[in-house]
Parts: structure tokens; C-alpha cells; sequence
């Protein structure tokens, strides 16, 4: 399944842009690390340093994108692995699971630190053009 916006978020923007439902987004998101596609579900080949860390602010909206303002970090990872996807949810455990994507990262050593630095992560929606 291809990386993008979940099924539940999608809908919930749908429903406020059609149809004048409310649609009040997330106060604060969170980044998973994954080494393989998250899923329809964002929860499938979690990372063993999958700890979510606290993605911080995002950037004004232009052009139907947005992206982090400051660098996500895990410090001292738990596992020596290769990072291929990253999801946002809007909790540091449970929570709603909001989009994911690729990344580009090479293998990560136990006790390496990882980070998305800021304007790493952009997450969009797509356009007329």
C-alpha cells in the first residue's frame, strides 16, 4: 500500500470540506520510525527504536505543503537497523494515526542517534495544477 494520509484523516477532511462537518486537526504529532511500509493502520514494521518522538510545529501551509520547523530526534537507538518510513500520529502512544512516508536513511548502529532535521519531513496534499 502506498504511503500517504490515513483512510480515517481523509475522511474527516472530505467531511468538512463537502459537507461543513468540523474537522479541528491534531494538537501535537509524533513521529514513529518503521523499517518497512506502516501500513493502512500505520502500525506494521515498527522499528525496535520506534519510541514516537514529539514532531513539533510545522510550517505555514503553501503550495498544499507543510513541513517539521525543528529536527526530530531519538537518541541512543535500541537496535542496529534501517530506517525506510516515518508515520505521524497525534499521540505519544495510541492516539489516531494520521500519514506516513518514505525516508531516505542509511543502517543506524545501537546507540546511534537518528534525526529528520527540520524541514526533512513535508507532508502535502495534492493540487490542481
Amino acid at each position: 500500500m502506498a504511503d500517504n494520509v490515513s483512510t480515517g484523516v481523509a475522511n474527516s477532511i472530505l467531511d468538512a470540506m463537502l459537507n461543513g462537518n468540523s474537522f479541528g486537526g491534531f494538537f501535537g504529532t509524533y513521529a514513529q520510525l518503521h523499517t518497512g511500509p506502516p501500513g493502512a493502520a500505520g502500525t506494521a514494521n515498527v522499528a525496535n527504536s520506534g519510541t514516537r518522538q514529539a514532531a513539533g510545529t510545522f510550517s505555514a501551509p503553501a503550495g498544499g505543503a507543510s513541513h517539521n520547523t525543528a529536527g526530530i530526534n531519538w537518541t541512543a537507538v535500541t537496535a542496529n537497523e534501517t530506517y525506510t518510513h516515518v508515520s505521524l500520529w497525534s499521540a505519544s502512544s495510541g492516539g489516531t494515526f494520521i500519514a506516513s512516508g518514505a525516508i531516505t536513511a542509511g543502517p543506524i548502529l545501537i546507540g546511534q542517534n537518528f534525526t529528520i532535521p527540520a524541514a526533512g519531513m513535508s507532508v502535502s496534499l495534492p493540487v490542481a495544477s
